[in-house]
């Protein structure tokens, strides 16, 4: 199901090599037998990695680089997403862009590379959905945090509460909001005059249900209050098995 659960998906992966895929990693536009219009985007194989870096990008290393992981979900990704500023607003879904995964720093060094899951974009996209049915209209959800690299997992902005096995690393999870204003902070969605937690719960009660719909995309759902460097999020994932914290 090439636009996933949600009919929202506008992008498929595949390493080079593949049947019919390109042999240089890109992003391609893909006319499927069905007429519909894609956006095919190769990946860069994860063996073009050396020394913790792809060309001048830092990446660190994955937590099992070097030994198998008893869990196939930590094994390391396949490949990366060459991400450079002519391919940086790609939509990879309906609300959502190949930019907006990014790891954060590094401003000024292209490409970069990013690991991105379908099945998360799927998730993100039926939640957007799923708040819509509940009553709570938004336009879309902010990507506070999307994949991140070793590198950056391990030592970049506040780390505290980090897991070196962070399902960041894998390009599975987010740590989103709504935003319809633009102001940095989750909107209102209960309408009661405030901008707390409890919209966030709202956001995790709409992921719980779709999980509960295509238990597929079954993962992490995280609820987070505001502290002084952000507001309330969600932390969403499609690990592959159920996992629920915070407030």
């Amino acid at each position: 199901m090439l636009s996933g659960f949600s009919g929202k998906l506008c992008a498929v992966f595949a390493l080079p090599g593949q049947a019919g895929v390109p042999s240089r990693p890109g992003v391609y536009r893909w006319l499927t037998d069905a007429r519909q219009a894609l956006n095919l985007i190769v990946l860069t194989p994860f063996s073009a990695k050396v020394g913790g870096r792809i060309g001048a990008y830092r990446m660190g290393a994955w937590p099992f680089e070097r030994r198998s992981p008893k869990d196939p979900a930590y094994e390391n990704p396949p490949g990366f997403i060459e991400v450079t500023p002519e391919n940086f607003g790609t939509r990879v879904s309906e609300h959502f862009r190949l930019g907006q995964f990014v790891t954060k720093g590094q401003d000024d060094v292209w490409p970069k590379y990013v690991v991105l899951d379908r099945r998360l974009i799927d998730k993100l996209e039926l939640t957007i959905e799923e708040l819509s049915r509940a009553g709570h209209p938004v336009g879309g959800l902010v990507v506070m945090s999307g994949f991140r690299t070793p590198d950056y997992n391990g030592s970049g902005g506040d780390t505290s509460g980090r897991s070196a096995v962070s399902r960041h690393l894998y390009g599975d999870a987010a740590d989103v909001f709504p935003d319809g204003q633009g102001r940095g902070w989750i909107e209102d969605l209960n309408r009661d005059g405030r901008q707390d937690i409890r919209d966030a719960r709202i956001v995790a009660a709409a992921a719980e249900t779709v999980e509960a719909r295509h238990p597929e995309l079954v993962g992490g759902i995280g609820v987070y209050p505001a502290n002084s460097s952000h507001g309330p999020f969600v932390h969403i994932d499609a690990r592959g098995h159920r996992a629920r914290w915070g407030a």
